[in-house]
């Protein structure tokens, strides 16, 4: 087993000191074009006079100039690589020891119509997301998301096997997401593939021969101007019949070439990622069927994109002065490059959309990987169909730390109901959260907070959280009974639901809060329900003696000298001490 926080020192030490290695060598490489420069350009000098000579220094000067300055970007992108490797490593250590408190939240993605996403500390600060995150374009952060909220029940082990794989391939993982970083994105996918989808060629073929056949007459009259065989004149109203014939189609091209400006970063970026994903040898059958997404033809998608990008780079050219008069008027190289880009979206454009889902797929799934790296302790959940829901050892709440974490037993059969009673800060509402958490990791194919666990599949609804709103004009006890009734309706739709349930009724006084939760209780027991109500109400827990699917449980508190200590175990029965006018007196607050 390779320790999580030893590779993330070892690779921020081997990160570091190449990133120092090539600082150097960017130097050397600084220094020698400025050499090359200034002894070309006095060679130049010197032989001024001998301008055959001249020339060939000068031409020899620009040819190394020009190699060199090659060398040196290079240099300065695996620089730029090996940095952001260095950043990705110390961001792992510092989320290791606890600080990850001011990555991003997510709460953009929380919906109270969701079927558990306000309820269970999934996004928001502290959240599950901002801990597993680590998605380096916004489509992939997106994806993630979208798992977490998926309440997918199918396939789990297909998703357990890959990121089991991902998991044990944490330098390719952070190689991933280096280059992600490295370019920067300012428009989303979704909008390119929209316009690539609806985009209508304005170019055909007749027009493309029309270019090539045109730029051969230009050269044979430049050749005829220069030999003075015409008058040079005559390639001047060349070029402007040239120029014109441009500007027949000027304002389509510039409507294209302003749509393919904004895709271009985004075509490169998903260029190199696709390489990343295509020289990678998966053996799991959900990476590989993602691997077969992109391939076309003989070409690998990253080439057909290469492609597209060179297109889109040669179209880029029109932005030069000189190109854009001299390209135009001889070579009318805006149509014949604008057709190059419309044939390439009249072959792909429906094939886009399936390769950027491939990239945003291992974007999302690497933070699953990561997880599942990082906490080699955790277990998979088998997958059963046996009576049991969940029957886990030693279950936890993931994002508590090992030295402070209290883990408990939990065996709840499909179609039981727990009710846990329990003082007020004894671990009710954390044992709801892992419990919940237990069956969207288990659901998504990550590893669990337990040492074992057994787990028969099924969806989360929750109702732990509500709020009034002003904007509805909704007050808290309606907004209420506005969740409960969307966990019945949904229960009614489909009976494979676990119910997590915090102190329901909260919006209406004692004894018509007890009448009503306890109907509401024997509901979801007739709905054959299977789930966990917290409360602080020991009335409920009556039902037990009358229902066979309820079951009592409690966390336990108690008072020795004039203190108050917990155990924070779940125990079966019901709770019998209660803590709040002990904590009033506590605090002075009476």
């Amino acid at each position: 087993m390779q320790y999580p926080n030893d590779f993330y020192r070892e690779q921020l030490e081997i990160n570091t000191l190449e990133s120092k290695r090539l600082f150097k060598k960017i130097g050397w490489y600084s220094v020698l074009r400025i050499s090359v420069f200034l002894i070309a350009a006095f060679g130049c000098y010197l032989t001024f006079r001998q301008w055959q000579i001249a020339t060939v220094i000068a031409v020899s000067g620009i040819a190394v100039f020009l190699f060199l300055l090659s060398r040196f970007t290079d240099l300065k992108t695996k620089r730029a690589l090996h940095k952001r490797l260095v950043a990705i490593n110390e961001v792992e250590l510092n989320i290791g020891s606890g600080d990850f408190h001011n990555r991003p939240d997510g709460l953009q993605f929380q919906n109270p119509r969701h079927e558990y996403s306000l309820d269970i500390d999934l996004f928001g600060r502290g959240s599950f997301f901002q801990f597993i995150n680590r998605t380096a374009i916004k489509e992939g952060t997106e994806k993630l998301a979208k798992y977490l909220l998926a309440n997918n029940t199918s396939n789990i082990e297909t998703r357990q096997e890959a990121i089991k794989e991902l998991a044990n391939l944490p330098k390719w993982r952070q190689h991933y997401s280096g280059v992600a970083q490295g370019v920067v994105v300012e428009y989303s996918a979704s909008s390119i593939i929209s316009w690539l989808k609806d985009y209508k060629p304005f170019l055909n073929k007749t027009v493309y021969l029309l270019t090539l056949a045109f730029s051969i007459i230009s050269v044979a009259i430049l050749v005829l101007g220069i030999t003075e065989i015409i008058r040079i004149k005559y390639a001047g109203y060349w070029l402007l019949f040239g120029l014109a014939i441009t500007g027949k189609y000027l304002k389509q091209i510039n409507k294209l070439a302003q749509n393919t400006e904004k895709a271009k970063d985004t075509f490169r970026q998903y260029t190199l990622l696709l390489e990343q994903i295509e020289k990678q040898e998966f053996q799991s059958n959900l990476l590989k069927s993602k691997q077969l997404k992109i391939q076309s033809e003989h070409l690998r998608a990253s080439q057909v994109f290469s492609k597209f990008s060179k297109a889109l780079d040669a179209l880029d050219n029109r932005n030069n002065f000189i190109s854009a008069i001299f390209g135009n008027g001889y070579l009318l190289w805006d149509i014949r490059q604008g057709y190059h880009v419309e044939q390439w979206i009249t072959k792909y454009a429906d094939k886009v959309e399936d390769w950027f889902e491939v990239v945003t797929f291992f974007d999302a799934f690497n933070s699953f990987g990561n997880y599942a790296f990082n906490h080699q302790k955790f277990t998979y959940p088998e997958i059963t169909t046996e009576s049991a829901t969940i029957n886990a050892k030693d279950l936890g709440h993931p994002l508590l730390k090992p030295e402070k974490r209290i883990d408990s037993d939990l065996e709840l059969q499909q179609e039981q109901f727990f009710i846990v009673t329990g003082a007020n800060m004894a671990g009710k509402s954390t044992f709801l959260r892992t419990v919940a958490l237990h069956i969207v990791m288990a659901n998504i194919g990550l590893p669990v907070c337990a040492k074992q666990s057994k787990y028969k599949p099924i969806k989360l609804i929750t109702s732990m959280r509500t709020t009034d709103s002003l904007t509805d004009d909704s007050s808290y006890f309606f907004s209420e009974l506005t969740r409960l009734k969307f966990v019945v309706d949904t229960i009614e739709k489909e009976k494979n639901y676990f119910v997590i349930l915090d102190e329901i009724l909260k919006g209406t006084n004692s004894t018509d809060k007890a009448i009503g939760s306890r109907k509401f209780v024997e509901k979801l027991v007739k709905l054959n329900a299977t789930g966990i109500i917290a409360t602080h109400d020991l009335s409920l827990t009556e039902i037990e003696a009358e229902l066979e699917a309820i079951k009592n449980y409690y966390f336990d508190a108690q008072i020795l000298n004039d203190e108050l200590f917990f155990d924070y175990k779940l125990k079966h029965g019901v709770c019998q001490n209660m803590n709040a006018s002990f904590l009033l007196k506590k605090m002075e607050i009476v």
